[in-house]
This record gives structure tokens, sequence and C-alpha cells, in this order.
């Protein structure tokens, strides 16, 4: 089986007359973020009040975050494709850079230095390393399809490139992170036109290295079995899960009504952040999350018109790893919360709070607008 994006023909965008961009995506996407707002307003008050005696500095910093992300869609949405097509190897280097100083100067959190102390803000650059590899795999897999069929010339030089990224994530460490860059590589080299033979013969030695990292991490064993047994250790590393489990049961159908929810107040932790879900599940119940995730659906929907919309192979690639980037995020918070993956610091894209991961979401639906200006449907 061999899966991939083909283009009616290979005519670059640079040079074509650029229409409006799609208004049903920029619609869906101010509609979300309106959501993510009242997310955080309600799902961060107890905490920020016992942190900051202020119930709306978290409230505060992500409205600030999102007007910073909403000036970036509109810079993106109006400079060049060549800009764009031209930016993929210095966002491979910024990455590179902001990841090693992560690990040299970056303060330690729970065991990890996953962050860049900027004193008003965290800045998390494994959420803009995934553009950065999107933007080099589009450029290659859009530019070297006589190559990409083949191992050492079509998939290795890829493969180099996305293992430095997750190798300096690994370091952090971050697993879970590093798990994210591998499946944009891997989806995005198959869509580009690799075989998946190869593909599959080259990763799974990986898989066996992630299987390996598991194993003789105590740490990780543990969040396993916890995942796996979460009320046999409900005081300790299935906390988090059990809480999140009572925070949706206890919203029901309806929920209990904004604002109403009980384990924001201190049982759920990291409940603004990436268990935030829970806390909408709660208040607003079952139906409020069925909604949600209907508007997530035409949101995504919308990406994929403008996916198959370009006619120029790098840009739906570049469209669909950005699609990709930010769907993958919603489908792996979502499981967490339901205790279907093990838990792992995944935000839900526009609605957790967390400037780094708004701030880069933003970025991919800004570059989504962007090409929506040259999308033929």
């Amino acid at each position: 089986m061999n899966v991939r994006i083909t283009p009616p023909q290979q005519a670059s965008a640079e040079q074509e007359v650029q229409g409006p961009i799609d208004y049903w995506l920029l619609a869906l996407l101010l509609i979300i973020l309106c959501i993510g707002l009242l997310a955080v307003l309600s799902a961060s008050g107890p905490v920020s009040q016992r942190e900051f005696k202020n119930s709306y500095h978290f409230f505060y910093h992500q409205l600030f975050t999102m007007g910073l992300g909403g000036v970036l869609i509109i810079i993106l949405c109006l400079i060049p494709r060549k800009i764009i097509n031209n930016s993929h190897y210095w966002a491979i280097a910024a990455s590179i850079i902001l990841l090693l100083l992560c690990i040299l100067i970056g303060p330690k959190i729970n065991g990890s230095r996953r962050w860049i102390n900027l004193h008003y803000v965290m800045l998390q650059p494994m959420e803009f390393a995934r553009i950065a590899l999107v933007l080099y795999l589009a450029y290659f897999l859009g530019s070297k399809q006589a190559i990409v069929k083949f191992v050492w010339r079509g998939i290795f030089p890829p493969l180099i490139i996305s293992g430095m990224l997750i190798g300096l994530i690994m370091l952090q460490p971050d697993l879970g992170g590093a798990i994210l860059l591998a499946l944009i590589c891997f989806f995005m080299l198959l869509a580009g036109g690799s075989k998946i033979r190869h593909l599959i013969g080259v990763l799974l030695p990986l898989a066996i290295l992630v299987g390996i990292a598991i194993i003789v991490s105590p740490y990780r064993i543990a969040r396993v079995f916890a995942f796996l047994h979460p009320f046999d250790d409900m005081r300790g590393n299935g906390w988090q899960l059990v809480q999140s489990l009572l925070a949706l049961g206890s919203g029901g159908m309806f929920g209990v009504g904004l604002g109403g929810s009980i384990q924001k107040t201190g049982p759920l932790p990291e409940a603004h952040n990436d268990f935030i879900m829970s806390i909408v599940g709660e208040e607003i119940g079952f139906a409020g999350i069925v909604v949600i995730m209907i508007l997530f659906a035409l949101f995504f929907y919308r990406c994929y018109r403008v996916v198959l919309g370009q006619k120029s192979l790098r840009d739906r690639l570049c469209a669909f790893g950005l699609t990709l980037a930010m769907a993958q995020s919603f489908l792996l918070n979502l499981a967490v919360i339901l205790g279907a993956v093990p838990p792992k610091g995944i935000a839900m894209p526009f609605i957790s709070y967390g400037g780094s991961s708004l701030l880069a979401n933003m970025i991919c639906a800004g570059l989504l607008l962007h090409y929506s200006r040259t999308s033929r449907e």
C-alpha cells in the first residue's frame, strides 16, 4: 500500500493570483478561540487566585497571547508565498538552537527541561519545532519527487533532520513530544510518496527504542501501569486520570453549569492546561463536549478542503502537515482525558491555557488561511 498526495500539476503558487481567505475556516477558528477563552476563565480561576491572588491572571495572559496570535495570523495571511517557501532551513536552525537552550539553561520542572524562561512567558520550543519540521518535509518531498521512493536518497535525509529534533526533545526528556514529531515525519513521508515498506523497515527499530526507553524508566513504567489500572493507585500515579474521569462523570449529559466545577478547585491537577476538557465536560456535560467536537470536525474539514485545493505538491504537503499537527494534538488530548492512552502533556488546540501551544496552533491556522487564498475547490 502506498498512500500519497499527488496534485494535478506541479505549478508554483508563488506566481498565482491570490483570492480571499476561507471565511468559513476563519469563523470556526474564532468560535473555538472564544470557547477556549471562556474555558480558561472558568477553569483557571481557583489556581490563579491561589498562586497570584488574582482570579483573572491566567485569563489575561491567555487573552494577550490570543491577541498576539491574531496579529501573526494577519501577517501570515498577507505575506508573499515566497517568504514561507524560503523559511524551512531558518525554522529548523532556530528550532535546534531553542531546543539546545532548553537543555542547557532551561529551568527544570517536574524532572524535565522543556521550557525557556523569558520572564513574562515560558517558551516551549517543541511546539514550534513541529511547524519547522512540516515546512522542511514539505520542501524536501515537494521538490525531490524523483528520489522519494529510494531509501538512502529519499528517506534518510528527512529522517536525519527529524532525528536531530527528536533526539534533542528526548534529551529534555520528553518522550511524548518526540512521538508527536515522529508521527508527523511518518505520515508526511507516506503522503509524499515514500514506500510504506521502506518506512516500516526504517522506523521499526525506532519504535523498539521507544519501548526500551519506557521499560528502563521507572517513572514511565509507573505511568503506564497507572494508566492501565488508575483506580489501583488512585492516591498516586493514577490520581490525575481518576479525577479527570470523575469530572467527566459528574458532568453527565448537560453539566453542572458554567463555573460550577468542583474538580478545578484543587482535586484535578493542570485543570486549566492539559485537562481543561475534563472541566469543560464537568461544567457543560456530554452535550457540550459533542458540540465542541463537531466544531473541530468542521474546522478540520475546512482544513482538508484547503489541502486538496492546492495545485503545488509542496503547498499541499505543507497544508497537510499543519492540519496533521493540530489534529493529532486534538485527538491525543481527548484520548488522555478519557484514559484511552497514558497521560502525556498534550494541550487541546486553541482551548488549553498555554502561550506556546496557543501561538503555535494559531500559526498553523494562519498558514492554512494563507494557503486558502490559492485554494482551487
